[in-house]
C-alpha cells in the first residue's frame, strides 16, 4: 500500500476515534444521589414546576387525565417532529423500571438508561440546574401516578438527525451549567432563577434559537418564533413585558392578563401547573423576571 494511503487511513481512524471520544454520553458519578431519599409530596411540587403533564399527558387530556403520562404530543421543529414518550410507571412502555439515578441521568445529562443521547426536545439543557434532591423527589412522585401501556411513538426525523451520537458534540456547545442571571440576588430572586432557568425551563420556548437549535443566550427570554414557524412566542423579559411583579404572579395563578385577556395555546396548560404552586414561588418567578437586564444591543 502506498504511504499516502496509509496516512489517509491513519488520519481517518484518528478522526473517528476523536469523534467517538468527544461524543460519548456523560453520565453522573455513581454516588451523585448518595444519601438522598425521595419524598413524593415534595416531588409533586417539582412535577408542577417542571410542567411534566403539559408535555407528557396525552393530547387534549384534562383534569385527572393529565396525570396519565401516556405521551403522544407532537412538537414540530426545523429538524423534524418530536413526540413526547410515555413516562408513566408502566414497566414496559413507561419508566416503571427506572431508578432515581436513571431519571437523574436523563434530566441532568440527557442520557438514557441504555446510554444513548436524548434529543434536546427534552429540555435537559435547563434541567441541568435541577438539584439532585428535587430529581429524587420527582422520581418518588412519578411512581405514584397511574400507569398506562400506551406505546411511545417514534420521532419523525430524517438523516442526519437520526444519528444520536452526534448530539454529544451539540452538548459541548449548548449544555452548560452556567446561570443566565448571575450576580448578587436576593433569596426570592434566587428561587425565581431556579424555577425559571431550571425545572420551569421557560427559556426553551421564550428564547430564540440559532441554526443548530441552541438557545441564543444573549437574547434570553426576549421571544421566539413558534416551532412551526407560523407565529411568535412573546418575550417575557422587562424589555418585552412591562407588567408589574403582581401582574405576572396573578397571571401565573389565574391565566388572566392585566388587559383582561386569558392565556391560550400551550401557555394555558402551563398556567394549570403554576396555578398550583405556592404563592411564594409565583412571586419569586415574577421577581426574577423583573430583575433581568436588557439584552445587549
Amino acid at each position: 500500500m502506498p504511504p499516502l494511503f496509509r496516512w489517509i487511513i491513519a488520519l481517518g481512524l484518528a478522526g473517528l476515534a476523536t469523534f467517538w471520544l468527544l461524543t460519548r454520553p456523560d453520565r453522573l458519578a455513581d454516588d451523585a444521589l448518595a444519601g438522598l431519599t425521595g419524598d413524593a409530596a415534595r416531588g409533586e411540587q417539582v412535577f408542577l414546576a417542571g410542567g411534566c403533564a403539559s408535555c407528557h399527558a396525552a393530547p387534549d387530556a384534562k383534569d385527572e387525565a393529565r396525570l396519565v403520562l401516556a405521551g403522544g404530543q407532537r412538537f414540530p421543529s426545523p429538524f423534524g417532529t418530536f413526540l413526547a414518550p410515555n413516562i408513566s410507571p408502566d414497566p414496559t412502555h413507561g419508566i416503571g423500571t427506572w431508578s432515581a439515578m436513571d431519571l437523574a441521568n436523563a434530566m441532568l445529562r440527557g442520557v438514557s438508561p441504555e446510554g444513548a443521547h436524548y434529543y434536546p426536545a427534552f429540555p435537559y439543557t435547563s434541567y441541568v440546574h435541577v438539584t439532585a434532591q428535587d430529581v429524587t423527589d420527582l422520581h418518588a412522585y412519578l411512581a405514584t401516578l397511574p400507569a398506562t401501556d400506551t406505546p411511545s411513538l417514534p420521532h419523525e426525523i430524517s438523516f442526519p438527525f437520526t444519528i444520536r451520537r452526534g448530539l454529544g458534540l451539540w452538548k459541548h456547545l449548548y449544555a452548560t451549567e452556567d446561570w443566565m442571571l448571575a450576580g448578587d440576588l436576593t433569596p426570592e430572586q434566587q428561587r425565581g432563577r431556579y424555577l425559571v432557568e431550571g425545572p420551569g425551563h421557560c427559556g426553551e420556548c421564550h428564547t430564540p434559537r440559532d441554526r443548530f437549535g441552541g438557545l441564543q443566550r444573549d437574547v434570553w427570554l426576549t421571544g421566539a418564533p413558534t416551532p412551526d414557524g407560523k407565529g411568535k412566542i412573546p418575550g417575557i423579559s422587562p424589555s418585552q413585558l412591562d407588567w408589574s411583579e403582581s401582574d405576572i404572579a396573578y397571571y401565573l395563578e389565574t391565566g388572566f392578563t392585566p388587559d383582561f385577556d386569558a392565556a391560550g395555546g400551550h401557555m394555558a396548560s402551563v398556567v394549570i401547573n403554576t396555578g398550583q404552586l405556592p404563592a411564594s414561588d409565583r412571586a419569586a418567578i415574577a421577581a426574577y423576571l423583573k430583575t433581568l437586564p436588557a439584552p445587549e444591543g
